[in-house]
């Protein structure tokens, strides 16, 4: 994998171009971050168009980490004096966000009040493709009301969606920023499913994940799969004993990599090898 990753294809120009526009419309920002990367979907370019708009951090799949690792990202924004909550790709997601929004907008909510206006709140759903926007809206709704999939781009076009009397959200399409300088949130971005796996070969990728868990969770990757010596062994040792493990062998005795790497990425995404977070947050100075 290269040090820096052109991506901005046309739909992504579009995704900027829908929230630019209508962010002056909307009184704040839902921003849905995937727990197990949480800093890696912090998009350089939504900073600098949401200026000062008010936002509420939603980290999303919280049941796919460790509970003290959701703790960690909640008091890193605490920390920097931002409005966060989790929530889990379970149980859904229950009028929590709705309070936590009229709570941010609470001096806004009075204001309309001191006058006798009755105003609708809008509020835009932003992140990378795949970090869990539609089902937020979904899980707010009660009810299907967007597309949702385990695939990148699965939001076209915006769409508004009306939550309850007096608040619509705005759901937008994912999108990445033009181009990816930090190698290793390039590679958790993968690794989440947030750029399209099909970019790299499926064995290039479970190698660089496999490098990663063995420094962050090589108890879980040996107890998945079995192995033995595993931290001694290089990714690609590692993943030769993984196919033999599992049977994953060609006519001949060689070792299918390819399938043994869309079985390790598949099983990373499902969090069967473990409830694994990729990155801790950086410590506020």
């Amino acid at each position: 994998m290269s040090e820096r990753i052109n991506w901005f294809p046309g739909h992504m120009k579009k995704a900027f171009g829908i929230i630019e526009e209508n962010l002056k419309l909307v009184d704040a920002v839902l921003y849905v971050l995937d727990a197990r990367a949480p800093g890696a979907c912090i998009n350089p370019e939504f900073e600098r168009i949401l200026a000062e708009k008010p936002r509420l951090y939603v980290i999303s799949k919280a049941d796919l980490v460790e509970d003290t690792y959701v703790r960690l990202w909640k008091d890193y924004f605490k920390e920097r004096g931002q409005a966060c909550l989790a929530i889990n790709s379970i149980s859904g997601v229950t009028g929590g966000v709705v309070k936590e929004v009229k709570s941010l907008l609470a001096e806004k909510i009075r204001r309309y009040e001191d006058k006798g206006i009755k105003k609708t709140l809008r509020i835009m759903v932003i992140g990378i493709p795949n970090s869990g926007k539609s089902t937020l809206i979904n899980g707010v709704c009660k009810k299907k009301k967007t597309l949702t999939g385990d695939k990148p781009g699965v939001t076209k076009a915006k769409q508004w969606v009306k939550i309850s009397e007096g608040l619509e959200m705005l759901d937008t399409p994912g999108a990445l920023w033009p181009c990816l300088e930090d190698r290793e949130a390039a590679k958790d971005l993968f690794f989440i499913g947030s750029i399209k796996q099909e970019i790299f070969d499926n064995t290039e990728l479970a190698l660089l994940l496999v490098e990663k868990l063995k420094a962050i969770a090589a108890k879980q990757l040996a107890e998945r799969y079995k192995l033995e010596n595993a931290e001694n062994a290089s990714p690609l040792e590692i993943l030769n004993g993984i196919a033999k493990n599992r049977g994953y062998v060609l006519k001949g005795g060689e070792t299918d990599l390819d399938r043994t790497a869309i079985c390790i990425l598949d099983d990373f995404k499902k969090a069967r090898i473990g409830k694994i977070g990729l990155e801790r947050p950086p410590k506020i100075i």
